[in-house]
């Protein structure tokens, strides 16, 4: 995380080794590490925190954390015991562990808790709107009505529902997350409405005897059944839409140069602040010089944007940054599919392990307890 300390002499010591030698002033302290096998931390006796009633903390005496590459034999070793903490859901096992609306399989209640909450990181659709940038045959993403038809097209309860077992909150909001300090999902005029999207396309200039050109879609495998949900949805307005299953590293290098006119994005907050959203779609930030895949560049947007930076208080640029968000949202330069969900599991006999919207695994107030 940003703007944790450490010492600089150590850092000047170890050098590059310095990520095999850490030294900080957390809870725990590194006492084992052999790379793929074993890592083991123990309790640092000089850390500075109590509990409520003066309890030194952490509680636990040490943690032992085990690298296991296949995802079902870690799925095995937890259901059998051998392992406390899973984070996440992989999909070879979803379907044992949860039941199809994204609840605990009732069969393991006795012995597995299921910890949920949001998560800091956006699933979105992102649009080029960059005309320079665009192939001739693709001009029709800069009209602002076709990219709204898109967002209101495909029905994102179900989608999260059928596809991801409800692991996930369907995105009603914009672009920030709405597990983000002060933001909830705001009506921007994009939820599911297949009629309308078929108005503003009506309106565009396409009908059934003038179609709008096939849209190509960039993804990755792992987003393929949410894509083809979506082109199933699409094609109920007229929109044929095609899909480009391309390998992660393909993918990353046409993103990062504007090769992309309709792409499969997603954000996770590298600290919890809407900025580090916002700042996706500075002109400053044409990739590949940054994160704006997008290429949008407005005025408003940056003289709203310096305005909030100029503001030391949360409370007083929270105005500004809702304002922002409106911005790329209510265009359809980005359309969210969904908002994440922290997703752990835990053995029965651990108390303590909550959830935070950056990921971060705490485990200072953590205990476990024997069971008989």
């Amino acid at each position: 995380p940003y703007c944790y300390v450490v010492p600089h002499e150590a850092v000047s010591f170890y050098g590059k080794d310095f990520g095999h030698n850490p030294v900080g002033t957390g809870p725990f302290y590194l006492k084992l590490w052999r790379d793929g096998e074993k890592l083991v931390l123990r309790k640092n006796p000089n850390y500075f925190e109590v509990d409520e009633l003066g309890n030194r903390l952490p509680y636990l005496e040490a943690v032992s954390i085990s690298f296991i590459p296949d995802k079902q034999s870690e799925f095995l070793e937890f259901v059998n015991g051998k392992i406390d903490f899973l984070s996440g859901v992989n999909a070879a096992s979803k379907d044992e562990l949860l039941t199809r609306s994204g609840k605990l399989n009732p069969k393991y209640s006795a012995k597995v808790k299921m910890i949920t909450g949001p998560y800091l990181n956006t699933e979105y659709i992102g649009i080029l709107v960059d005309s320079t940038k665009l192939p001739s045959n693709q001009r029709f993403l800069l009209d602002e009505r076709v990219r709204k038809a898109i967002a209101l097209a495909f029905d994102k309860e179900k989608m999260m529902l059928y596809l991801r077992s409800n692991l996930g909150y369907p995105a009603y909001g914009g672009f920030v997350p709405s597990g983000m300090p002060g933001f909830t999902d705001v009506n921007y005029g994009l939820a599911y409405n297949p009629l309308q999207a078929m108005q503003l396309l009506e309106q565009a200039g396409y009908s059934s005897k003038n179609a709008l050109p096939e849209i190509t879609v960039s993804t990755t495998d792992d987003y393929l059944d949410l894509f083809e949900y979506i082109q199933n949805q699409l094609s109920l307005v007229g929109i044929k839409l095609n899909i480009d299953v391309l390998p992660g590293a393909a993918y990353r290098e046409m993103l990062a140069n504007g090769k992309l006119p309709v792409f499969r994005g997603s954000w996770i907050a590298d600290y919890p602040d809407p900025e580090n959203y916002l700042a996706c779609f500075l002109t400053d930030n044409f990739a590949p010089n940054g994160p704006n895949y997008s290429h949008f560049s407005s005025v408003q947007f940056e003289m709203l944007y310096r305005k909030a930076m100029s503001l030391t208080s949360y409370d007083q640029r929270l105005p500004y940054y809702h304002s922002l968000d409106s911005i790329v949202t209510s265009k359809a330069i980005v359309i969210p599919l969904y908002y994440d969900k922290v997703v752990r599991f835990t053995s029965a006999r651990v108390d303590g392990i909550g959830v935070n919207p950056m990921n971060f695994l705490v485990l200072k107030k953590v205990k476990v307890k024997s069971i008989k």
